[in-house]
């Protein structure tokens, strides 16, 4: 059967720590299947559940199917039994790890920019108010430097994200700093619309390379702005026009001035509270959900247009579908690569890492640009902990990530993993990337892309607002007037 929003969210509780928030204004009723709705949205990943809750507040009648127990799709956070069970079935977890309710551990690993669109997106909403948020303390580039005569061998260090960060970077010689500074100086002080603000950069017409060139920046110093500052994945973006990587730059330090340190936020109990964090939008303005309901298919109309979806033998009627890749029919995505993705469960913090403070960071990012492994794609290692309630007191998760290249993936990220220090548990995932065939708009099956292995979720922010206008016709307006504010 499916229920509105409370009943559903207790049963998602189940496979999480998080605790549970009463649905104010909800009104509780049993629902079959069999009736008509406006939407119908398969796969409860953070896209799916943005475009549920942002539709339903547009007055749209919405089902929401998933067929797991859990919910979260892809982006799910699971405790301890559950991610026993996902990657080695039939094996209860060590009792030294604690109890269920201690973990929330994610799948896809990412990191909220402060200043970027989900923000945006969540503060529209006021989904932001159902979640508590804790800044990420330290994030760092791979950069082999050999011992010195007083120093010995050094494998990670702090991004600079400002001038004053620059002068003190160990990235750089003395004479690259000032290079360095007049570089971000520039990038802080670009606005598209004074072109004096540009220093005779075309922002479509010139490359990446050739505004290195003019700041006669050095190729190590170009390597940690372009992977992580600009987080490009790899070193594609160095051919292509200057624009999007300078706004990738600006992104970067705006956010690091929101809470000062690190660009980065993270959500307390784990990403699987943003997709809750919509599902009760969603709930709130009557959409209806249900969990542990497998999808056999679509039904299309005699137009070619989709108009239900079907259940065993319950068939639900729509106008249109919002669904993953793993919903739709095999030909509507086409995969375009794989993905693998190491969950590390360590008793310690990550070494060599530190917050502002000098302690050892609860929670951290590394980036290895692909030039430092000799690789085409950047590889990732995100970790948080027991102070963001998504594992046992004094556990660490940190995962690995990146794009599979080679016919051994688990040897491709084991640079990455040496840096861990000692792993207690390693749960290994390798999944296809998937991207979808066509854009909706002709038969009303509208399918998102797989997650990508970057270490943020700009580019799913992006393409929801590209499904919203491609569902809508509109631009999402994401201007939040100041009584809306939080």
């Amino acid at each position: 059967s499916a229920i509105l929003a409370q009943a559903w969210l207790d049963t998602a509780h189940a496979s999480s720590a998080r605790p549970p928030q009463a649905l104010t204004g909800v009104k509780v009723t049993a629902s079959t299947m069999d009736e008509e709705y406006d939407v119908i949205v398969c796969g409860t990943g953070l896209k799916e559940c943005i475009l549920s809750g942002l539709l339903s507040v547009h007055g749209k009648k919405v089902l929401h199917l998933d067929r797991n127990q859990y919910y979260g799709g892809e982006c799910a956070s699971l405790n301890i039994t559950n991610l026993y069970q996902k990657f080695r079935p039939g094996t209860e977890p060590p009792k030294e790890l604690g109890a269920n309710r201690e973990w929330n551990v994610d799948l896809i690993p990412k990191f909220i920019m402060a200043s970027g669109d989900l923000v945006k997106i969540l503060l529209k909403t006021r989904v932001s108010r159902y979640l508590e948020w804790k800044s990420c303390e330290g994030t760092y580039v791979y950069q082999f430097q050999e011992a010195g005569l007083f120093s010995s061998a050094k494998y990670i260090h702090k991004v600079p994200a400002t001038a004053k960060d620059g002068l003190s970077s160990p990235l750089m010689g003395i004479l690259e700093k000032p290079r360095f500074i007049n570089f971000a100086q520039f990038i802080m002080n670009w606005e598209d619309d004074k072109l004096d603000t540009h220093q005779g950069i075309d922002p479509r017409r010139h490359t990446m390379q050739q505004v290195f060139e003019k700041f006669g920046l050095q190729e190590g110093t170009i390597d940690f702005v372009g992977h992580a500052v600009a987080l490009q994945p790899n070193d594609d973006y160095l051919k292509q026009a200057a624009g999007p990587t300078i706004q990738k730059c600006r992104l970067y330090l705006n956010s690091v001035m929101q809470y000062g340190g690190s660009p980065f936020i993270y959500p307390i109990y784990g990403l699987g509270g943003l997709p809750e964090g919509f599902s009760r939008l969603s709930a709130i303005h009557r959409g209806t959900y249900m969990l542990n309901k497998p999808v056999d298919g679509f039904v299309y109309g005699e137009d070619g247009r989709v108009c239900g979806v079907k259940s065993g033998d319950e068939v639900a009627k729509c106008k249109m579908v919002i669904c993953d890749p793993s919903y739709a029919e095999p030909t509507r995505s086409t995969p375009q690569g794989q993905i693998i993705r190491a969950i590390c469960i360590l008793n310690a913090p990550i070494p060599e890492t530190k917050n502002q403070e000098g302690k050892p960071c609860l929670s951290c990012q590394i980036i290895f640009p692909q030039k430092q492994l000799k690789r085409k794609n950047d590889v990732y290692v995100m970790m948080v902990s027991w102070a963001h309630c998504i594992a046992a007191k004094d556990k660490y998760v940190a995962i690995v990530s990146t794009v599979v290249e080679t016919g051994n993936p688990e040897k491709e990220i084991e640079p990455a993993l040496k840096l861990l220090g000692p792993i207690q548990q390693k749960f290994v995932q390798i999944s296809e990337y998937r991207a979808p065939t066509a854009d909706g708009t002709k038969d009303g099956v509208f399918v998102s892309s797989s997650y990508d292995p970057t270490s943020h979720f700009e580019d799913a922010s992006k393409e929801v607002m590209a499904m919203w206008k491609r569902i809508t016709g509109e631009d999402l307006d994401l201007t939040v007037l100041p009584e809306e504010e939080d």
